[in-house]
């Protein structure tokens, strides 16, 4: 008797072929090539989170510059808000990383120990793992549009209703986003 029985509708060792159990065992072995996307993913998302970081320091240093007496509020803000995108497209990228490892080679074991991330591990299809990544980039959009805000200039009263009905339609966006849990 066979220890290990196949499930229904799965053959076993000695109902396949040679070259079924070949062409299947490389089938299945080329999931790995999903490895590249993670590891350049998450390359990609800690030179997002290193250039983020640049950009703090560095409207930092220039809003505490002697020679600069004068540093516009909305040039430090446009600096803080720009890392911030950076930083929101590298977790998009961890996100990814991170969703496409376990969909298609392993559990992250470790993290589910440690008990910490389940919320961003809870991804069992492609479709749970699009979902977190699209709620990412709508934030992302969000925090991208608010640095072009700052930096219009209103010269009429049509430019202010505008910017007007472009937050309402942002703020109504993301308020169904949370009614219907995207």
């Amino acid at each position: 008797m066979d220890p290990h029985p196949s499930p229904p509708g799965v053959k076993n060792h000695d109902e396949q072929s040679f070259i079924e159990r070949t062409i299947e065992t490389c089938l299945w072995n080329s999931r790995f090539i999903v490895l590249l996307a993670v590891v350049f993913g998450i390359l990609s998302a800690v030179v997002l989170f290193i250039s983020g970081s640049i950009e703090i320091v560095t409207t930092l240093m220039h809003s505490i510059s002697i020679a600069e007496a004068s540093v516009k509020h909305e040039e430090i803000l446009i600096g803080i808000v720009g890392a911030i995108d950076f930083y929101l497209i590298g977790v998009v990228l961890l996100i990814f990383s991170f969703g496409i490892y376990e969909l298609f080679i392993s559990k992250i074991d470790i993290a589910r120990k440690e008990g910490d991330f389940n919320n961003i591990l809870e991804i069992y299809t492609l479709d749970d793992l699009k979902s977190k990544i699209i709620k990412v980039i709508i934030m992302v959009l969000i925090v991208s549009f608010f640095q072009r805000v700052l930096t219009m200039e209103f010269e009429t009263s049509q430019d202010m209703l505008f910017m007007a009905l472009s937050i309402l339609a942002i703020s109504l966006g993301v308020y169904y986003m949370h009614k219907h849990k995207v």
